[in-house]
């Protein structure tokens, strides 16, 4: 169902999808993040760089809970973020997803050991309003 709604949001072109080609400007900064940082800087995982090179050149918005990883680059590129919780709370209030859908889809985080602030979806609408 999510995947299917998913799809239709990318032919409406509400969403996209970006490739990281060598020899481009994303590509540049994506190897000094994962590859091959700077001298006193850590590597970070490869799914956060690829992040933060594509928000950065294409003025996105990364959806990420891993701010252990990507807070230092956010702030030094002045980058929006977005977490899950707002991310489920803003496709409830399209009407993308209802309460239930989200639900599970906390559920299945939490299964797969993602790190939420709260155990049910529903927990978290409580903390926000």
């Amino acid at each position: 169902m999510i995947k299917r709604k998913i799809n239709q949001l990318c032919l409406s072109g509400d969403i996209s999808t970006k490739e990281i080609l060598l020899n481009t400007e994303e590509y540049k900064l994506y190897y000094e993040l994962a590859i091959s940082p700077p001298k006193g800087e850590k590597v970070i995982g490869k799914g956060e760089a690829a992040t933060i090179a594509l928000a950065k050149i294409h003025n996105g918005i990364i959806a990420s809970n891993n701010l252990r990883d990507i807070s230092k680059y956010i702030e030094k590129y002045e980058l929006d973020h977005i977490a899950t919780g707002g991310i489920l709370v803003n496709a409830l209030n399209k009407g993308y997803i209802d309460e239930r859908t989200g639900n599970q889809i906390w559920t299945n985080m939490i299964g797969k050991r993602r790190m939420l602030p709260t155990t049910t979806f529903t927990e978290y609408l409580k903390t926000i309003k």
